[in-house]
């Protein structure tokens, strides 16, 4: 079977912590992302489920900068903490 190679721009801490975890697995990159494409392949999907955070969403980011504009006039209101118990 002929072989070709391929270019991916990534950030350099996360190719290295991706090489980090796929060598304990007995992997290289090369291996990981070959298989990560039989299986796309072999699915017709990405074989994870893929989500947007709601957290970045546009809607609440214009949220955070009116509520931080608001504490830096001093408008901000002032929450108690609420602490999530392991139970």
């Amino acid at each position: 079977m002929a072989t070709t190679s391929i270019t991916i721009r990534m950030d350099e801490n996360l190719k290295k912590q991706a090489e980090i975890l796929f060598d304990e697995m007995g992997l290289n990159m090369t291996t990981a992302f070959t298989i990560f494409t039989k299986a796309v392949i072999r699915q017709h999907k990405i074989p994870f489920e893929i989500t947007a955070d709601p957290f970045y969403s546009e809607i609440n980011q214009s949220h955070l900068q009116k509520a931080i504009s608001d504490l830096e006039n001093g408008k901000g209101n002032f929450h108690e903490l609420i602490e999530v118990s392991d139970e």
